[in-house]
């Protein structure tokens, strides 16, 4: 028992909950938060997650609250990225049981993310504006899975909003802020229960004001551009071979030119010929030189540079300037930890070279007459560096090799965040994979047209370029971790206020 913040009675039937049954609960919610995201689109079970996790937490000791967040991270990374599972399995060469194993201990580390500061939430706050600090919390939550130890914002509250009333908020805060909201709906709909009718205004206001917000924050910038975006379905098992390499370069080389010349953009996945780029050029050159002079060709590739290798997107003809990859993926493009764990299991052996991030700002690339802002694959999560990417950039674009998540759930997630990108910063995005989900978005996060998965075929559409910047292109996502660190702060110093009143002297004066 903590003695400096014990458990709070609550005789509402929401106090009254075992440490089991909410643990239980927590589990069931995680599950939830994973369907309420793509591919099932349940929105509206986000907020009903978070009320799970939200009852009788003050009931309960700060190591009580701590296991309910932990129980939540395992059943929503648990069901979430279960495709990990399929990235260990059936691609790092390992055994069932190991890959189970390490599955496991991915999901039970990623779910500290929530004991953690729902252990600090449940010392330092009170029930008092309790559904304002623990939204606030939650969101917090978020943040520090955003940065630790290479941070990894997959599957964050408010992705799954993209397609409710609350989308309209995307633009003006962007996804933590979607995430403040759904978390508010959620302790404010526990609110609700008890009672305590007040708390339908704040949730009137929460999905209502999106009706007043502008419809589009960004104009067109010129005429629209016809692209192409291919898809070469290149077996993942032999990519990094001999063979993989000549059927890269034929699939690609076919795919392109059966393209027809009023194009003005043609797009290659991420790298889509499985070969550095001194190696891919004569085979990029010959195949742009049959291209009309007014075409962009746009791959993703690796280079060599100084002694380091980097994933990047380069352009050929109607194209100027490169793009490398700053977000790396942990045991995908470099191993942590290389000296103890290289060589233990297959797993831990790259089929492809240890990557190095590229510089922290770099500039869009001019192609086809307008300026394209870049995301690689996992960066594409990463809410603010595409924001910084959308500054300078009509259109944005993201290459990526999708073929690790096999016919899982991974893919349709990642297309998910990538529609938040394109509505948060009110651009269009265009999204070439080996596999798919190959994609066009308009700027309401929207898709306008969509490739089969699991096909070696083009996708052909129109882009408009756009300017003008949304509010969260111009600040981020500081405002709304700045916001959300207030509202946790209101129901700590309501605590510090409780904790003096409870000290001797002031229990004499009571």
């Amino acid at each position: 028992m903590d003695a400096q913040n014990p458990p709070v009675r609550d005789m509402t039937l929401f106090g009254r909950l075992s440490p089991v049954l909410g643990c239980l609960l927590a589990l069931t919610a995680g599950g939830l938060t994973t369907l309420s995201a793509a591919p099932f689109t349940l929105w509206w079970l986000g907020p009903v997650a978070v009320a799970l996790v939200y009852v009788g937490i003050h009931a309960l000791t700060p190591a009580q609250a701590a296991l309910r967040g932990w129980c939540y991270g395992v059943g929503l990374f648990g069901s979430g990225t279960s495709w990990v599972f399929v990235a260990i399995h059936d691609y790092g060469d390992t055994g069932a049981l190991l890959a189970l194993f390490l599955t496991g201990v991915f999901v039970a580390s990623l779910a500290l993310f929530y004991a953690v500061p729902f252990w600090l939430y449940r010392r330092v706050t009170g029930p008092r504006l309790a559904f304002l600090s623990f939204a606030g919390a939650w969101v917090l939550s978020e943040w520090l899975r955003t940065w630790l130890f290479t941070g990894f914002p997959w599957l964050l509250l408010g992705t799954s909003q993209v397609d409710s009333p609350l989308a309209a908020w995307a633009p003006v805060g962007g996804v933590y802020l979607l995430s403040l909201i759904t978390a508010l709906t959620g302790t404010l709909g526990v609110e609700l229960l008890r009672r305590r009718w007040w708390a339908a205004a704040p949730i009137a206001a929460l999905w209502l004001t999106p009706l007043a917000l502008p419809a589009q924050w960004t104009f067109p910038a010129g005429e629209p551009l016809g692209v192409a975006l291919l898809q070469g379905n290149l077996d993942q098992s032999i990519k990094w071979t001999p063979e993989g390499q000549r059927e890269a370069a034929s699939i690609y080389t076919v795919l392109t030119l059966a393209q027809s010349n009023d194009l003005d953009l043609i797009v290659w996945p991420e790298a889509a010929l499985p070969m550095f780029e001194e190696n891919a050029r004569p085979i990029l050159e010959r195949v742009q030189s049959k291209l009309s002079p007014d075409t962009a060709l746009l791959t993703g590739i690796l280079q060599r540079d100084g002694g380091n290798n980097y994933n990047g997107v380069i352009g050929l003809g109607n194209a100027e300037g490169h793009y490398r990859k700053v977000r790396l993926v942990p045991f995908g493009e470099y191993l942590p930890l290389k000296r103890l764990l290289a060589g233990t299991i297959a797993f831990f052996d790259l089929p492809m070279p240890t990557m190095t991030p590229g510089a922290a700002a770099q500039g869009p690339i001019h192609a086809a007459g307008t300026t394209i802002g870049n995301a690689i694959c996992y960066e594409i999560i990463y809410a603010d560096r595409v924001a910084e990417q959308a500054r300078d950039a009509e259109l944005l674009l993201t290459v990526s090799n999708d073929t690790w998540f096999g016919r899982s759930i991974g893919p349709l997630q990642h297309l998910q965040m990538a529609r938040l990108r394109a509505l948060e910063n009110g651009r269009y995005l265009i999204r070439a994979t080996s596999n798919g989900v190959t994609a066009i978005v308009d700027p309401q996060g929207r898709v306008t047209a969509r490739a089969p998965q699991f096909q070696a075929t083009s996708l052909r559409g129109e882009v408009l370029p756009m300017q003008g910047l949304t509010p969260f292109t111009r600040t981020g996502s500081w405002p709304a971790w700045l916001l959300a660190a207030l509202l946790t702060l209101l129901g700590w110093k309501r605590n510090l206020h409780r904790s003096i009143d409870n000290t001797p002297g002031e229990k004499g004066r009571a």
